[in-house]
């Protein structure tokens, strides 16, 4: 077997954004239209799940048939989860809204993650060449930084 000095490998890259007015209102843009989305979700699984249950009693002979009613609980029960899910997605969007309006001009904040590849070679910092990060200010990166090579997860 060979010896190998070099490797290409993936790395995770968070991306960190400076709080400007512009960012503000494009990420309050992006959560308001979560929480009408999910609403929207809301509404029309409230309408299909009513749907769905006519149907399954004007298809049968004894809408009050212990079967029927067995059936009918079955899809109020799914409609009832799926509610709380998107009532959860929704709860969630609401707060990250408030978190949104409660940041200050030119705070940092973690905006998600980018991949990226980067060459691994002998004698090289694992941790250091994992830990890589991007500040952008409206879209423009700022600066690219990677972990000091003094500040180790485990000095």
């Amino acid at each position: 077997m060979a010896d190998v000095t070099s490797l290409t490998i993936k790395r995770p890259i968070t991306v960190r954004a400076v709080v400007t007015p512009t960012w503000k209102e494009e990420a309050e843009r992006e959560i308001s239209n979560g929480i009408a989305a999910a609403d929207q979700q809301l509404a029309q699984l409230e309408q299909e799940g009513q749907q769905v249950v006519e149907q399954v009693r004007r298809q049968s002979a004894n809408p009050l048939d212990p079967r029927v009613q067995e059936q009918v609980a079955n899809i109020q029960q799914q409609v009832a989860g799926k509610r709380s899910e998107l009532e959860e997605q929704k709860r969630n969007l609401l707060q990250q809204q408030a978190q949104v309006r409660e940041l200050e001009m030119d705070q940092i904040v973690e905006q998600g993650q980018l991949e990226s590849t980067c060459e691994l070679k002998v004698g090289d910092n694992l941790v250091q060449k994992m830990q890589v990060s991007i500040v952008v200010k409206d879209g423009v990166v700022q600066s690219m930084e990677e972990a000091d090579k003094d500040s180790s997860a485990y000095s």
